[in-house]
């Protein structure tokens, strides 16, 4: 598609209509061959009972694939009976019930955008969601079509000894010509997109898991011979999750294998084929000596995801791709609470509200903003989306909470039962809600359709001769791309208020009797609600959004004391750190304004509450560490971005790296004996525990070395060289590599040196590597991310590589990406075009820093802009890229 072209159709939800023909049964064979895999399909199709009346044509999707032959029930077709072209096979006059034989040739060797059936280093492997299926043959390819899959696998025995796909085997054998074959059947019907087909030379580690009901399932993981020792954590996980989802959803895997497949080229996470799930290595591997605290807690993370996936998502899946998140909003809520069972649900929480304040609500304020159940869309890549995933979850969770934990399942036990095997959409989930509990959701389903983040201003009045106290919330949200004017929300405001002692008891006016609970959820469903607590006999203090129970921004006037008081006595982790974080960003605020006004940001003192708040803080034994650290962290620049209308880059990030080497001389001698505490030689431990005392003893590091002295430094090369694991190892790495000290500086070439040598063989450890260098503050990132990206170590079309690279630089090294003179825009944009013919899905999502051009003052905004009309320029710019950059534009 050229941009002179007309702009491509946008798919739009109200156009949706049942699919003309069903597929009963499908039979492939797969053929794999050196320099061409041929692709038999044999189709059982039939009319729909429920569709239209009857179409004289039928489309099949495919696309780049050359067809050999096609026949209904075993006769030819003859040139007037069908037409082919780049995205169709079409039927004219097809019978209503009929076999449809296709033959097929592709070539996955030279696939590069990591969808339909491609090659991976020596493995081949399939990504089919959303539409790879198309790729690998003609097809009804829509989520609503489910189908039963028998897939034979043909290749030769020596290159590809493991032929692997969905279901349980059938039959295995040799065939002539050092060839064999392996035949596969998936009993449960399924769209095409959960399709998964694995050929190559693969090891892999075996274990099993008997569920509830006594059947024993065999659980494998397959990987490079090399990576066999980094599955145990994942296998673990995987065992976790399946016993998790039985106690708690009362779910049970219904196969008689469950396969995990590690590969290097993947454009996602991982994907949640049935039986056969296939993952990015980076989700998969794990072992100290190589892994981080953060990358074993992801493998839990996805492992458990796509487990969960098997009933919300593959057993229940989505009528249409504007129901995405029906599967991916609810599996992410599932992956949370398992999460958070398995580690510190307050931790966990803390991390997921962070992601989503600062990377959701800023794509809820831009150009691709879109409902959590979109409208429309060019091209359904780009709305694999944190609004769909994070944002979707946060919707289930307020049903849930509403709900209660009763009410909750036996909602999600009458949806898996009434809609297993079927497609289904957003409504039917709300509906067993509703069912189950008697209530109207009608106002609440407004958060499936409309986008943007609602903010809700408080404000309060206490009267003390009538001991009570008047709560009034306004609610409103920004007109978005897909609608001016919101109609109000339906708002769960999970709420306490505070007295000097701590919490009082909490009693609406007009509810009658004594009430000793500290703790209510308000519900918020008009523009503008008071709330009126009798029985308050002293001025409280409001403790907003308990364990953030509604994605929204909050609005209330703060007393810097008041956040002190939250801190130290509100019953709510995520409340307390919430505090540190708003009186955190109150000082940094004081400091950009000296900043912004030509002050010497030396002379500027940082308010002492803060100090006092961090110190009290680091003093207390009894508090957990991990949530220490997490309230001792400044908030991030790309979270104070999000908090102005136009964003100053150097003075967020000037001003924040000034409060920092404030509070390090001001608490230097606390930080000092929290990271004396810390033996960075003892074994590896995966506990919740034992990755608190990592992530607070190296924020006292981080904190240290700001004071730049030349013992610190030597502390910190020290911690590298003799550390036990890659948590504390690549945490001093990135401390050297940051710190502008002259003492750091002389040794930070032969660290990051030292580093590639020992890792090399380490594609996941490279990754890193790279990562630590394009995330950089100094002066000088942009000349070695150019440096870099001629290193063998990088791969410019491999997905896990780029993301280390290009999108750490451009997403989270602000000061450097932002420079005045525009390289880093220029940078980003020639892998986006780079890109865009061979991996677009990638391409697109490259794009995001550039699409937030209007909230930068000035030249910047000029250059960002320029950039993106040089992309919409692009004579055969892709429908992902397309879409991006012309909504950015408009």
């Amino acid at each position: 598609m050229s941009a002179r072209d007309a702009q491509p159709n946008a798919i739009q939800l109200k156009d949706y209509r049942a699919p003309d023909y069903l597929i009963d049964r499908t039979d492939l064979r797969v053929d794999i061959g050196d320099e061409v895999t041929q692709v038999s399909a044999d189709l059982a199709l039939r009319r729909n009972p429920s569709a239209d009346q009857p179409v004289p044509e039928l489309a099949l999707n495919g696309s780049d694939m050359h067809l050999i032959s096609v026949a209904i029930d075993g006769r030819p077709l003859e040139s007037h009976e069908f037409r082919v072209d780049e995205e169709s096979l079409v039927l004219i006059n097809p019978p209503e019930e009929f076999r449809l034989q296709t033959l097929g040739e592709i070539k996955p060797q030279l696939n590069k955008s990591l969808e339909g059936l491609y090659k991976s280093r020596t493995i081949y492997c399939t990504q089919c969601e959303a539409e790879g299926f198309r790729k690998i043959t003609w097809y009804l390819d829509r989520p609503d079509v489910m189908s039963e899959f028998t897939t034979t696998i043909v290749a030769d025995k020596t290159r590809c000894p493991l032929l692997l796909s969905n279901g349980n085997l059938l039959e295995e054998g040799d065939l002539e010509h050092g060839r064999h074959f392996a035949t596969w059947h998936d009993p449960h019907k399924k769209p095409a997109y959960l399709f998964a087909l694995v050929a190559g030379d693969l090891q892999h580690i075996t274990d099993h898991f008997t569920t509830r009901s006594g059947r024993e399932v065999t659980l494998k993981i397959y990987v490079e011979e090399k990576d066999l020792d980094k599955c145990g954590h994942a296998m673990e996980s995987l065992k976790h999750a399946m016993r998790w989802d039985e106690e708690r959803y009362g779910r049970e895997y219904d196969l008689d294998i469950f396969m995990i497949v590690a590969v290097d080229d993947f454009n996602m996470g991982a994907m949640e084929n049935k039986g056969l799930n296939i993952f990015n290595t980076a989700c998969v591997l794990a072992k100290p000596e190589t892994t981080t605290d953060t990358g074993f807690q992801r493998v839990e993370a996805v492992v458990a995801h796509e487990y969960f996936h098997n009933w919300s998502g593959n057993r229940v899946t989505c009528r249409d791709w504007f129901q995405l998140s029906l599967k991916e909003g609810f599996t992410v809520y599932r992956d949370s609470m398992f999460s958070a069972d398995m580690g510190s649900p307050t931790v966990k929480r803390v991390e997921d509200v962070s992601m989503l304040r600062t990377a959701q609500f800023a794509e809820d304020a831009g150009p691709m903003a879109h409902p959590v159940r979109p409208d429309s869309y060019i091209e359904i890549s780009n709305f694999y989306t944190l609004t769909i995933y994070e944002k979707g979850s946060e919707v289930v969770r307020m049903l849930a909470n509403l709900l209660g934990p009763e009410l909750f399942r036996k909602g999600t036990d009458l949806y898996f039962d009434r809609h297993d095997g079927q497609a289904v959409t957003t409504e039917d989930f709300v509906a067993a809600m509703e069912e189950v509990s008697g209530r109207d959701f009608t106002q609440f389903k407004r958060w499936y359709s409309q986008a943007g983040t609602p903010l809700l201003e408080v404000s309060d009045s206490y009267d003390a001769e009538q001991d009570e106290y008047h709560l009034t919330i306004r609610q409103s949200c920004r007109p978005t791309p897909e609608c001016g004017r919101k109609q109000p929300f339906h708002i769960p405001v999970a709420m306490g208020l505070l007295g000097a002692a701590g919490p009082l008891p909490l009693l609406l006016q007009g509810e009658g009797g004594d009430s000793s609970s500290t703790h209510r959820v308000l519900e918020v469903t008009e523009e503008e609600q008071t709330f009126t607590f009798e029985g308050i006999h002293e001025q409280p203090v409001p403790a907003l959004l308990r364990d953030f129970s509604a994605p929204v921004k909050l609005q209330y006037d703060y007393s810097r004391d008041n956040l002190t008081q939250l801190m130290s006595l509100d019953s709510d982790g995520f409340c307390r750190w919430d505090a540190s974080q708003q009186l955190a960003r109150r000082v940094i605020e004081d400091f950009m304004a000296a900043y912004l006004s030509g002050e010497d940001l030396t002379q500027v003192k940082v308010d002492a509450r803060l100090i006092e708040a961090y110190r009290t803080l680091l003093n207390d034994e009894h508090l957990d560490k991990a949530m220490v650290a997490l309230m001792l962290t400044l908030p991030s620049e790309a979270y104070i971005s999000e908090q102005m209308e136009q964003i100053e880059v150097e003075a967020i990030h000037h001003s924040r790296q000034a409060v920092r080497h404030a509070l390090a001389l001001e608490l230097e001698a606390e930080f000092r004996s929290v990271y004396a505490d810390h033996d960075y030689s003892v074994a590896y431990e995966v506990s919740a525990q034992a990755i608190a005392q990592r992530s607070l003893a190296n924020l006292a590091l981080e904190y240290l070395m700001l004071r730049q002295g030349p013992g610190v430094v030597a502390l910190c090369e020290q911690q590298y060289h003799q550390s036990s694991n890659m948590t504390d190892r690549l945490s001093a790495l990135t401390q050297i590599v940051n710190s502008p000290a002259h003492a750091a500086a002389e040794r930070k070439e032969d660290v990051l040196n030292d580093f590639y040598q020992r890792w090399q063989g380490e594609s996941l450890v490279v990754d890193q590597w790279l990562r630590v260098q394009a995330t950089c503050p100094l002066p000088g990132t942009m000349e070695r991310v150019r440096a870099l990206e001629s290193h063998p170590a990088f791969d410019p079309l491999n997905p896990n590589k780029i993301r280390a690279l290009v999108a750490a630089f451009s997403n989270g090294n602000a000061i450097n990406f932002h420079a005045t003179s525009g390289e880093g825009y220029e940078l980003l944009g020639n892998h986006v075009l780079r890109l865009n013919a061979e991996n677009p899905q990638i391409a697109a999502r490259l794009l995001t820093p550039l699409t937030r051009w209007r909230r930068y003052p000035g030249e910047r905004s000029e250059q960002m802009r320029a950039q993106l009309e040089r992309i919409l320029a692009e004579p055969k710019i892709s429908k992902d890229v397309y879409e991006v950059a012309s909504k950015s534009l408009a």
